[in-house]
């Protein structure tokens, strides 16, 4: 199997629904140990999640703006397994202020807790569970949504996400020497829990129905799920610092291009 015997912490399980969610399904089906991670409020609906899965892993408490909660969680794994072979990062929330058009007026409280949360925390983890992931080189993988353009409603969340593309490149230049890749996958709209709070959401759903030569189903994140697992597999030896667009190609077609004018399209 792809990942038999990997061992994995998959941050951002929510729901069902969610892209964590569908990466743990997976996962567990092709052979890996999981625990996942919720904190807060969400905490309570992590481990309802966890419970949908064949074999009900464990959930640790990580509120990544918290330096003692990261510790924790590290001190677990290492108590657990003594090394860890990938990281998931689905990690990523912004204030409402930042959000919707709130880009020229939201207060900088909000957006420093929408780029530490969404951002910084990839990194924070990445080096916090460097020594683990170095045991017999391991994958960090995190989700990513296309910040090449500006996007209606997304805002701030744009910024923190051109950011995480960033911090990839060099999370996957400092980790690299020690045999640990970095990659993100950048997925299409999906109706999760997380896309709910976006205003203007709905309007994804006319752009990549338009604009996606491959089609795309907003209520499917099995895709997306998968290029993840094969990230953290060992499939992908030589791959880092990248970003693997799964988004029925809307990444590649020309923005404002109707259908019938891309090649193939209909006369």
């Amino acid at each position: 199997m792809l990942l038999d015997g990997k061992r994995l912490l998959i941050t951002g399980v929510l729901d069902p629904r969610s892209i964590a969610f569908f990466t743990a399904q997976i996962a567990q089906e092709q052979g890996a140990q999981l625990v996942l991670t919720g904190f807060g409020r969400g905490m309570r609906l992590t481990e309802r999640a966890a419970k949908r899965l064949a074999e009900p892993p464990d959930v640790l408490e990580l509120d990544v703006q918290q330096p003692e909660h990261i510790a924790a969680a590290v001190e677990d794994v290492q108590q657990r397994w003594g090394a860890l072979d990938g990281l998931v990062h689905a990690i990523g929330f912004a204030p409402a202020s930042t959000l919707g058009g709130g880009f020229l007026d939201a207060p900088w409280e909000d957006v420093a807790t929408a780029l530490h949360v969404s951002t910084y925390s990839y990194t924070a983890l990445g080096a916090a569970f460097a020594d683990l992931l170095a045991v017999d080189g391991g994958s960090v993988v995190g989700l990513d949504f296309d910040a090449q353009v500006a996007w209606p409603g997304y805002d701030w969340m744009g910024v923190a996400k051109a950011g995480l593309e960033a911090a990839n490149r060099y999370l996957a230049r400092d980790l690299g020497p020690r045999g640990i890749r970095s990659n993100l996958v950048s997925a299409g709209p999906l109706h999760t829990m997380a896309a709910r709070s976006i205003d203007g959401f709905g309007d994804f759903d006319a752009v990549w129905q338009e604009r996606a030569p491959l089609g795309w189903d907003l209520r499917d994140p099995a895709p997306v799920a998968r290029t993840v697992c094969a990230l953290l597999s060992d499939w992908l030896p030589a791959t880092t610092g990248e970003i693997v667009h799964v988004d029925g190609g809307v990444h590649a077609i020309g923005a404002g291009v109707p259908a019938e004018h891309q090649p193939g399209g209909s006369d």
